[in-house]
């Protein structure tokens, strides 16, 4: 009777965790029926209410019951096979032992896998042959409830499923990197017999076994025979597993989460990372069915796995394939933004991204294959990185012997990524990742995300998730607004700091909350300069306040519109080829620094400051670098790819010579190992790459040398003074910034120059109105229309007068917010403008002419602040 009861519980159980593969099946309390109200449960609940269903004599399914007689009259187990095999299920009763425990037992023994069975017998785990002979078998008898128990029993059990789908031996691994694996085929390598005894005794270290196989990119899995075998099941007419995978992967994540939360199952079975390689690879989770719960779930699982496990997956992913790694992308992508979309009502009503597993889940998978690109996509080389450190050691030093007061306190420096670093890899030195960077961008999360809550989350408590720390998915314009929002704290920090009230009762002034520099319009870079310096000498934390510009003889008060304005004016003397310090190219409308300059490191270095100053206070200029510079204030070098950014025709040249192959390369070329180059009067300049250069000439053997030494004077040694002088200025504004850790150079740039797309349309439709005026007034029709009529330069012109710069924001025109202000009736009065605030004064002109004309006058004469 106790076995015919338990036969009894286990069948209920079955037909509430897996079905029983019908899919017209109308109980409600089977899982294969639409009516199934239990699927969220867990299987403790589960076999809570199987107990009751025996209690009340429920009906069984069809199905069910005829597994149920076939199993009592063949079978003399007791324990259903959806769950661990252990000494606890093998016993033909259950003594002392409760009954959750004989369906999930705590353990089992991890060993080599037993042979292959039958379809009908208990499977213990799946591979490609087991499951093909399953597949035939049910598509005879036109029943598929046996493969409907197997996927339900091995998909929902941890051991079961990390101990599936293994690489046979021979399939080109070593016997090392096998025992290395777990298995325990080559035992005699890594043990010895006690004569005496008898005993076993294990030679070698579990943990350094754990270690040493988490370090490799081998897997035991065998990924070809696992794609096809879900390929067979994929050709299943009508998916009668569905229900039962997508059960048993919810049991898993729930297993899993827990296990991983409180044990430490990777350090006494390292095949455990399979479990997340074989789920990942199911091609039935994109669809909406897994996607409601199930691979969301499973997604959650990894919140808890160990850096180890996440390392060893990074490196296996590396290893599949830009087509395979792209694909595991694009379903978590979908996986969000299904996410985004159906929760939609929820963050408008104060719930946030941050705090939804569903969201947050799939985003840490999604961070494991930014870095798996990036580990095996195309990157430098150590000796790339500019390891000339000398820079940032003296702008500590200057920090640190600068004024009395500076606070010891640790500077806010920010943190490598944990993974990364593991990894050995950052997005700074991988110019081709595997997949583009731009494919792990989610337009649809940014739309939603809060990012002051996420940047309050970032720095106020470790155990919030927080999407800066996960910034592939985040678009530029909202990178630089968690930027901006870091910069503001600082400069609040600066203004209470003790160093500033140290500073005021030395000197017996007042604290300056600001950086404030005041300068004369005709002596703009002497007096800008002069106070730079002053600043760096004697406390240089002051350059992280936030600035203040005042221009003499004129009462403009500096809330930000002054401060654009003097970046422009400044920037465009400083780079005017005139000045000396920059060259300019003709070619490229790009300039370099000037090698042969007689200005001294201190000039470079103050205009570093003035680069670094625009950042921190999120002001664009107008600036032509190569895209090289920017990855040189990142801590790279100038390598030959970098070439054509600087002289296009040169390296194509220089391409032209690499791809010669004709003998007669020396007669065609007559190059020697050394250059010439012109300074800025015009003078020819000589350089020996290599010693005795001009007696060595180029061939074919060393041509690839020289093209390298030629790349490397030109972006790296002729400039090593002047550009180390500026990256030392750089940094001492942007040292604690969180620059490095969230953008790339090219986003870098984009940060300094702002963006070349003039969309006035998205402006228009950004733009809000205010005095009076909408968007159906009869002058604001009339100036968009004049607007549109505007040529590229006038456009410019436009900004220039309405914002104080013409460089359009980080994320385009849609982000400036500008607003147009009715400023009384129809009069002859030109349009003003509060460049701090982007505030357009318009008067309400009668007609389109008399605005054009009007609004020409005022763009094309502005110049200076006054108050209104």
């Amino acid at each position: 009777m106790k076995r015919a009861a338990a036969k009894m519980i286990e069948a209920y159980f079955m037909q509430l965790t897996v079905g029983c593969g019908q899919p017209e099946c109308n109980n409600e309390m089977c899982a294969s029926s639409s009516q199934f109200c239990l699927r969220d449960k867990d299987k403790n609940t589960l076999a809570v209410h199987a107990l009751n269903l025996l209690k009340t004599k429920a009906p069984l399914c069809e199905g069910q019951k005829c597994k149920m007689a076939k199993t009592l009259e063949d079978d003399d187990h007791t324990n259903a096979v959806i769950a661990r095999t252990s000494p606890v299920a093998s016993s033909s009763k259950f003594p002392d032992v409760p009954f959750n425990q004989t369906l999930f037992p705590s353990n089992m023994p991890i060993g080599t896998p037993a042979k292959e069975q039958s379809p009908t017998a208990e499977v213990k785990f799946l591979t490609e042959e087991i499951l093909e002979e399953i597949i035939s078998s049910c598509e005879a008898k036109n029943d598929w409830s046996n493969l409907i128990k197997i996927i339900g029993s091995v998909f929902s059990n941890p051991d079961s499923l990390s101990m599936s789908f293994r690489k046979k031996p021979g399939l080109g691994l070593s016997k090392e990197e096998l025992r290395s694996m777990g298995n325990d085929d080559d035992k005699d390598v890594d043990e010895k017999e006690d004569e005496e005894s008898g005993e076993t005794i294990q030679s070698s270290n579990q943990e350094i076994r754990y270690r040493n196989y988490l370090l490799t990119e081998e897997i035991s899995v065998d990924v070809p025979s696992l794609k096809r075998a879900y390929t067979a099941l994929s050709e299943i007419q009508g998916h009668p597993f569905q229900n039962a995978l997508i059960n048993a992967l919810q049991a898993l994540s729930r297993t899993v989460n827990i296990e991983l939360k409180y044990e430490k199952p990777l350090e006494q079975n390292p095949n455990y990372v399979n479990i997340f390689i074989i789920v990942m690879e199911i091609p039935f989770l994109q669809s909406p069915e897994y996607i409601e719960n199930a691979f969301p779930e499973f997604c959650k699982a990894f919140t808890n796995l160990p850096m180890e496990g996440r390392v060893k997956l990074a490196k296996v992913w590396s290893k599949f394939g830009v087509d395979h790694v792209s694909e595991l992308v694009q379903s978590l992508q979908q996986l969000i933004t299904v996410k985004l979309i159906d929760n939609e009502t929820r963050w408008s009503h104060g719930y946030f991204i941050n705090d939804e597993e569903h969201i947050t889940g799939p985003t840490r998978v999604m961070k494991i294959l930014y870095y798996a690109s990036l580990y095996g996509g195309k990157r430098e080389q150590p000796e790339v990185m500019d390891t000339e450190s000398e820079s940032v050691e003296m702008v500590q030093e200057m920090i640190g012997a600068a004024a009395m007061g500076f606070e010891s306190k640790e500077s806010r420096q920010q943190k490598e990524d944990p993974l990364g670093k593991e990894l050995g890899v950052s997005h700074l030195d991988c110019k081709e990742p595997l997949v583009p960077y731009e494919d792990f961008v989610n337009e649809t999360l940014n739309e939603y995300i809060h990012i002051e809550t996420d940047y309050k989350y970032n720095i106020e408590n470790n155990s919030k998730f927080s999407f800066v720390d996960h910034h592939f998915i985040l678009t530029t314009a909202s990178k630089h607004t968690s930027m901006y929002l870091d910069n503001r704290v600082r400069m609040f920090e600066q203004r209470i700091s003790m160093a500033a009230m140290l500073q005021s009762l030395i000197h017996r002034i007042p604290p300056m909350p600001f950086l404030r520099i005041r300068v004369r319009r005709d002596h703009i870079i002497d007096d800008s300069l002069v106070a730079l310096e002053m600043v760096a000498t004697e406390n240089p934390q002051d350059l992280k306040k936030q600035l203040f510009v005042e221009f003499d003889g004129e009462q403009g008060l500096d809330e930000g519109g002054v401060s654009k304005e003097f970046f422009q004016l400044i920037v465009d003397e400083i780079f005017n080829p005139d000045f000396g310090m920059f060259t300019y190219n003709e070619s490229t409308k790009l300039v370099w620094f000037n090698p042969t300059s007689f200005e001294n490191d201190g000039q470079f270095t103050l205009i570093g400051i003035v680069l670094g100053l625009a950042i921190y206070n999120s002001t664009i200029v107008d600036v032509h670098f190569p895209s090289v510079v920017y990855r040189k204030l990142m801590g790279k070098k100038g390598v030959l790819d970098d070439l054509p950014g600087y002289d296009p025709v040169l390296s194509q040249s220089l391409q032209q010579m690499l791809q010669y192959t004709e003998p007669d390369f020396e007669d065609v070329f007559l190059h020697t190992f050394c250059i010439s180059y012109m300074d800025v009067f015009g003078n020819t300049l000589t350089h020996e790459l290599k010693e005795n250069g001009s007696q060595i000439p180029v061939t074919q053997q060393n041509k690839q040398d020289f093209v390298r030494l030629y790349a490397d004077f030109l972006l790296n040694k002729s400039i090593n003074k002047q550009f180390r002088a500026f990256k030392k200025g750089f940094d001492m504004v942007i040292n604690e910034s969180p620059l490095k850790t969230l953008f790339r150079p090219s986003e870098i740039e984009l940060l300094i120059c702002g963006s070349k797309n003039l969309d006035f349309i998205e402006l228009e439709k950004a733009t809000e109105y205010d005095g009076g005026f909408d968007i159906n007034s009869r002058t604001i029709r009339n100036f968009w229309n004049v607007v549109h009529s505007f040529t590229e330069e006038q456009k410019r012109k436009l900004l220039q007068f309405t914002t104080g710069t013409d460089r359009v924001p980080v994320g385009g025109l849609a982000k400036l917010k500008l607003i147009i202000a009715r400023n009384g009736p129809d009069s002859d009065r030109l349009p003003t403008a509060h460049t701090c605030f982007n505030v357009l004064l318009l008067p309400d002109y009668e007609t389109k002419e008399k605005l054009e004309e009007r609004l020409l006058k005022a763009i094309n004469y502005s110049k200076g602040f006054g108050m209104l």
